[in-house]
């Protein structure tokens, strides 16, 4: 096996909250020989870690600054509240901005909701992360506000969530280094991402789909043997030496032999 036969292997960040499990494992179905990193990185972290190579790819949380990153949408998440199970939003399917307009809603400092008028009333400091600020719901301080993976990442059983229209919703997408094309590996993640079949793919990494020089070899042998369609027909139902084919050919041939008058 020369160096460039060696398959390299593909290093993908993705940020709390995001499930990349399905399309990893499409990816060692269709890849088994190059190896995929997974890397977790925060939020705020993860364009910096894809601009530094610290990964080939990320699934990150949009936005991203695009003369440095190329992003392509994925998915939109709902925003949810998070209360505690005995809170009386509970008893609706979803909940309004205006019914938390005497809540405290906390802020957390890795917060990926770009809000232009903070909701409710503030707390008296910010929370560093979600998972702080999840603490302080379930102490009955206050509420959160957060795409809904995040709520569920973070779940208690004594706290549950509901929607809440009419907020800033998170936006997940994959993005990686711009450049004019994007890498081999890239296309592939990508083509696995938007659920292109293995044979629809126009990833061009994915080396194994493609025939080999012994597969080449075979199948020009068989066209060299063959000689087309209706040569190998005519090769197999070729007259013994010394025989002609009968007038009506072969059909008229094997009506002759049957109307032959045997010897007495």
């Amino acid at each position: 096996m020369t160096g460039s036969d060696i398959p390299s292997s593909f290093r993908l960040a993705y940020v709390p909250g995001v499930t990349p499990t399905k399309w990893v494992r499409v990816w060692h179905e269709r890849l088994p020989g190059t190896p995929l990193e997974l890397v977790q990185a925060t939020a705020a972290d993860a364009p910096g870690l894809l601009a530094g190579g610290g990964a080939d790819a990320g699934l990150v949380r949009l936005p991203v600054d695009r003369d440095v990153l190329a992003a392509i949408p994925l998915y939109t998440e709902t925003t949810v509240v998070v209360i505690p199970k005995d809170h009386v939003a509970t008893a609706a399917e979803k909940v309004s901005l205006a019914e938390l307009a005497d809540e405290i809603v906390l802020h957390p400092l890795d917060d990926v909701l770009d809000w232009e008028t903070l909701p409710g009333r503030p707390a008296v400091e910010r929370p560093a992360t979600t998972a702080d600020a999840i603490e302080l719901v379930a102490a009955g301080v206050g509420v959160l506000l957060v795409p809904q993976s995040l709520a569920r990442l973070h779940h208690r059983k004594d706290l549950t969530y509901r929607p809440v229209p009419e907020t800033p919703e998170s936006r997940v997408a994959l993005s990686w280094p711009q450049a004019e094309e994007a890498p081999d590996l890239v296309e592939e993640f990508i083509g696995i991402v938007r659920g292109r079949t293995v044979n629809s793919t126009r990833g061009r990494a994915a080396t194994p789909q493609r025939p080999t020089a012994k597969a080449k070899e075979k199948a020009k042998g068989k066209r060299a043997g063959t000689g087309g369609g209706q040569g190998g027909g005519g090769a197999r139902h070729k007259p013994a030496a010394g025989r002609k084919p009968s007038p009506g050919g072969l059909a008229g041939g094997r009506s002759g032999k049957r109307g032959k008058p045997r010897g007495r």
